[in-house]
């Protein structure tokens, strides 16, 4: 009978709507257009301005694909959640969604390390950075990125696929991820947890060691900077980067490393949804108020579209 149990089961029961749908939905949907119209706008951007076409833009456009693809992957199922009696999703929608949301946030990672490494070779080796970030190596990297975040995220969909439920399963969430997957389970988990520990160590910590290194050389290359405006420039070109580094760091290591008690599925909701939902909005919105030369662009753009016959 057990085993008849696992077999049947084909549909998930999310648990994080328990309170507050209307507030949700209002509040999600809210969020989900800003995520867009914010991306949106710096993909745009990029495009259209020729002071945008450099290495540290063509990255910043993957990131803002990325997040697009990021929020696209959870908000339009949490939404309509939101407005069901019941929030459900089935075993292999559950499925399909945990393989591209950790596609995305694999493929994020090794993005903002590649993006870490630009700001090194620019700051640090100026001589050269022409011929290291050159289109095709960033075209390379950028690729390798996605490619990267596939292959992590395939291993853990074919491991959680051969996972058994006794139903009526309920997931302590909002969408699927694997931390709820896994309590979930009733079946051996420890393939699963043990890819989820080394995908921490080399999807997650790797590149933010290799974030962390490429700082601490760029200050130390900053600090011998002999004139402070030379040394102001340098730094206010890493400052947004650094921030969305901080900011997803962080959040990512409080959604998959968290202490073995877990969280109260309150928390582990708000840390899931500031994880995978409130960073993408926020990558634009720094990029926007702390790059000089984003702003720039976005106040030529709307200038163009304010005084369209200015011209004549």
């Amino acid at each position: 009978m057990a085993a008849e149990n696992q077999t049947d089961v084909t549909e998930f029961i999310l648990l994080g709507f328990s309170h507050g749908r209307s507030f949700l939905f209002v509040l999600f949907l809210a969020i989900y257009l800003a995520t867009l119209l914010g991306n949106s706008a710096i993909l745009a951007l990029v495009s259209l301005d020729p002071h945008l076409h450099s290495p540290m833009y063509f990255l910043l456009s993957h990131l803002s694909c990325l997040d697009i693809c990021y929020s696209s992957v959870t908000m339009p199922k949490v939404l309509a959640n939101a407005l069901r009696p019941q929030a459900t999703i089935s075993r292999h929608g559950c499925l399909a969604q945990m393989f591209f949301l950790m596609a995305c946030a694999g493929a994020e990672c090794a993005l903002l390390a590649v993006m870490a490494y630009d700001r090194y070779a620019a700051i640090c080796q100026p001589l050269h950075y022409s011929r290291t970030m050159s289109r095709g190596v960033c075209a390379a990297a950028a690729a390798g990125c996605w490619l990267w975040g596939l292959l992590d995220s395939a291993v853990h969909t074919v491991l959680a696929s051969r996972l058994s439920f006794c139903g009526p399963t309920r997931l302590q969430h909002i969408f699927c991820d694997v931390p709820p997957l896994l309590r979930a389970a009733c079946s051996d988990t420890r393939p699963s947890e043990v890819a989820l520990r080394t995908a921490s160590i080399f999807v997650g910590l790797s590149p933010f060691l290799l974030v962390v290194i490429s700082y601490l050389r760029i200050l130390a290359t900053i600090l011998k900077m002999p004139v402070a405006a030379s040394w102001q420039k340098a730094l206010s070109t890493c400052s947004a980067h650094l921030l969305v580094v901080t900011v997803y760091f962080v959040t990512a290591n409080l959604n998959y490393t968290r202490p073995s008690s877990g969280y109260s599925p309150a928390a582990d909701t708000l840390v899931s949804a500031l994880y995978c939902i409130v960073t993408p909005m926020l990558n634009p919105l720094i990029y926007s108020l702390r790059n000089q030369e984003v702003r720039g662009a976005l106040r030529k753009v709307l200038r163009g579209w304010s005084f369209p016959g200015s011209s004549a």
